[in-house]
């Protein structure tokens, strides 16, 4: 059966097919989607009394501002490009040769050559390489908020940097703060980008799903994935997480060598970083065949199922996290042990806040807050015996609303493993 053979004979995937993702063809005004994310994260630093962000985070520097540039690169060589943010000032000091990639945003007033601060580029340098580094942000700070001893919040950067900044005069606090509160909540315009995420990200699950047979490799199937979400123009997958056969229980196993077996349940976690920079955060599990699936295996689906579904009916705008912890979905004793290490997260251009556990964890992991309409949740399940045997992920991307919730995530449950 082709991946269109399979979306013909389901009502709920008509619109998989469709490749044309621009912003145009979906109504998308990125424009109103960049402002409305920078000016979030300026409301949050002047709720916490920090003068400028020093970003280098490349996804906290795409939503501040939608530029992009080596992703992964620039997420452990820093700091190589670096956002510097006031409340009237957005300066971006791009990646050595590429300062032309943050021209034309209305988010970025300037773009500067960056000044790469690490041992790989500066060697035994590298204390003056810091020093020089923080010095000159010192100086372009003083030029921008009109004086000295700024309080200014840091993200990523090595040690010897923010030490660096610290001896020049300015206050340095932690920038996850004013970003992930940011973040949590969505624009209208930044859900049709989700949406189109999702859009995209389900199709490449689709065409796993009819490529699944045994003697593939997990790696191998993994791979169709993979290609699905770049040729649709999506960024990367941040995790491995693909297993077949015994491999699925416990969960986080690296998708790896494992030769996929007859009748074998196979897990997995999407965790892509999909169309315009969007997460696209749900889980599937699937059954290799040929016979069908057995009593055992059905369990395992119909608990994570009840699970998910009983955790997003509880879920609604104003209730605090203290309380979806406390009406949260008991987990029966022999699942207990490898439960997922979160009830639901937040989501957004990648897993952010908040966090919400599950009520035993609470006491000790658990913080309070409020859910509130315009976040993105994740709502998870992993179910599997302690004493081994094969496991379940399940997982559904939701929008609080107004009244309630919306599932987001369309991909439909395997009716062989639901009933």
């Amino acid at each position: 059966m082709t991946t269109l053979d399979w979306h013909a004979e389901r009502g709920d995937l008509h619109d998989l097919s469709l490749l044309d993702r621009t912003p145009e063809s979906e109504g998308i005004d990125l424009s109103a989607v960049r402002l409305y994310r920078r000016d979030r994260v300026r409301t949050q630093m002047e709720l916490l009394g920090i003068d400028a962000l020093i970003l280098s985070d490349p996804v906290n520097i795409r939503y501040a501002t939608g530029t992009r540039n080596m992703q992964v690169f620039t997420s452990r060589n820093t700091p190589s490009r670096y956002l510097l943010l006031t409340a009237h000032r957005s300066i971006l000091f791009e990646f050595t040769g590429a300062q032309h990639l943050g021209e034309g945003y209305e988010t970025v007033d300037e773009v500067r050559p960056a000044a790469t601060a690490s041992f790989v580029a500066a060697g035994p340098d590298i204390a003056k390489r810091e020093a020089d580094w923080a010095n000159e942000m010192a100086d372009t700070l003083a030029e921008v908020l009109g004086g000295p001893g700024a309080t200014i919040g840091l993200e990523r950067l090595n040690a010897g940097v923010a030490i660096a900044l610290s001896n020049a005069g300015l206050r340095v606090v932690d920038a996850q703060h004013p970003i992930e509160m940011a973040r949590a909540i969505k624009s209208e315009e930044e859900l049709k980008c989700v949406r189109s995420s999702l859009r995209a990200t389900e199709r490449g699950v689709a065409e796993l799903r009819v490529a699944i047979r045994p003697g593939l490799t997990e790696a191998e199937l993994w791979s169709v994935l993979h290609r699905a979400i770049i040729a649709q123009n999506g960024d990367y997958i941040e995790t491995r997480l693909l297993n077949a056969g015994p491999r699925t229980n416990p969960w986080f196993q690296e998708t790896g060598p494992n030769v996929i077996g007859e009748n074998d349940l196979i897990a997995l976690d999407t965790d892509v970083v999909g169309c315009h920079g969007y997460y696209s955060d749900f889980s599937r599990t699937f059954h290799a065949g040929p016979n069908a699936p057995t009593a055992a295996q059905r369990e395992l689906y119909n608990t994570a199922y009840e699970q998910v579904q009983h955790n997003i009916s509880i879920l609604r705008p104003g209730l605090s996290f203290r309380d979806y912890a406390d009406a949260a979905w008991d987990i029966p004793e022999k699942y207990y042990a490898h439960r997922y290490y979160l009830s639901a997260h937040g989501c957004g251009m990648t897993g952010e806040y908040p966090y919400l556990y599950h009520h035993g964890d609470f006491p000790d992991a658990g913080y309070d807050g409020e859910i509130l309409p315009g976040m993105t949740l994740c709502v998870e399940s992993f179910i599997g015996a302690a004493d081994g045997g094969e496991g379940v992920k399940l997982e559904e991307q939701v929008l609080i609303t107004e009244t309630g919730v919306e599932t987001l995530s369309r991909f439909p449950f395997e009716e062989a493993l639901l009933h």
